[in-house]
């Protein structure tokens, strides 16, 4: 497993995992005990529009400036966070190593090879890499995940979390994170390990497809799509402020007409964007079909969108809640977390990197 492009190895304190998505800032900290978990911190506050733009931090200081104020909210007393470059921004590569080479050989053989790897300038770039174990039947040579990252994906977000006053101390790979939580919801619904399960998460103007087999990604595609586009939608034949619009989508109130003219045409282009997303799953690797859909990202609880999705596609469909079996802490709004469940994946699995 990939452990990050800043800092240790091993996480050896807490961390907050920190999701800045293109809408909102989520925050997340859990604890352990034994193999029980629970959520010490959590918050949540939107961002400024066009602050973040496709997953690229556009407005650092206003970024940073809600990432200071959702953490304040959280009442965590951790300073020390964990972030994530989406993949998109990532390239990966595996390596073949003399097994009895140490780190500091390593780094110095990956710094020699990378350059043959990566179509950009190696000042420009944050590498980092993870010895995946012995390279087939060979005791000699092990496989070497190399990830490589263009420095401006993670110095963005780093001095973000500053701005915030917070200690960034592992940059993570979006996939990578949200495999680990993706094991508890696995775990959660007694999914075999060589099931085939796609999780698409819808958030506010991306739509990221991860498929995930035996606990691994064997595949990631980002399209523009979210709810931002219903935003935009009810603004726009109502007459309403982007502000008016959102809140309104959240609690009602609209006319008679707003299910049939507006809602349901957003619900067929999100099932639309997620057959499209699979097929070109399918035509890129030797599977033709998945056995269930993973629904995450602040659209997945769309009233009807889950029973939608899997009657139209033939699918098992489930939303995403990493924290079903989790304890919850007294300062955490438990209704609110349960509310914001599907979109705290990514959040999730960064937190568990203070497990790791």
């Amino acid at each position: 497993m990939f452990d990050g492009l800043l800092g240790s190895r091993k996480s050896r304190n807490s961390l907050i995992g920190v999701d800045i998505s293109s809408s909102a800032v989520k925050m997340l900290e859990l604890s352990r005990n034994g193999d029980k978990y629970r959520v010490e911190s959590y918050a949540v506050m939107s961002l400024p529009p066009q602050a973040v733009v496709e997953k690229n931090l556009a407005e650092v200081e206003a970024v940073g400036e809600i990432v200071k104020a959702v953490h304040a909210r959280s009442r965590s007393a951790t300073p020390r966070v964990a972030v994530a470059v989406p993949g998109s921004a990532v390239i990966t590569k595996i390596l073949h190593m003399p097994a009895d080479m140490d780190d500091t050989s390593m780094e110095a053989q990956i710094a020699l090879e990378a350059d043959q790897y990566i179509p950009y300038p190696l000042d420009e770039v944050a590498l980092d890499f993870e010895v995946l174990g012995p390279d087939g039947d060979s005791e000699e040579t092990n496989e070497v995940l190399l990830v490589a990252c263009r420095r401006d994906n993670v110095d963005s977000r780093v001095e973000a979390l500053e701005i915030a006053g917070l200690e960034p101390k592992v940059v993570d790979v979006e996939a990578y994170a949200i495999e680990r939580s993706f094991g508890l919801i696995a775990e959660q619904q007694g999914w075999d390990e060589n099931a085939v399960v796609a999780v698409v998460d819808i958030g506010s103007s991306m739509t990221a497809l991860s498929v995930i087999v035996d606990g691994e990604t064997i595949y990631t595609r980002d399209q523009v799509f979210g709810g931002r586009q219903l935003t935009d939608e009810i603004q726009r034949r109502y007459g309403l402020s982007f502000e008016e619009a959102g809140l309104a989508k959240k609690q009602g109130g609209l006319s008679d007409d707003y299910d049939t003219e507006v809602l349901m045409p957003f619900k067929e282009a999100a099932i639309q964007q997620i057959s499209r997303s699979l097929q070109f799953f399918f035509s890129a690797s030797q599977y033709s079909a998945v056995d269930f859909i993973l629904l995450a990202g602040g659209v997945a609880s769309m009233q009807g969108l889950p029973e939608l999705v899997e009657e139209r596609l033939g699918v098992t469909t489930v939303v995403a809640n990493p924290f079903a079996n989790m304890a919850v802490s007294s300062k955490v709004d438990a209704a609110r977390l349960a509310n914001d469940a599907p979109s705290m994946l990514l959040a999730c699995g960064l937190a568990m990197r203070s497990f790791s």
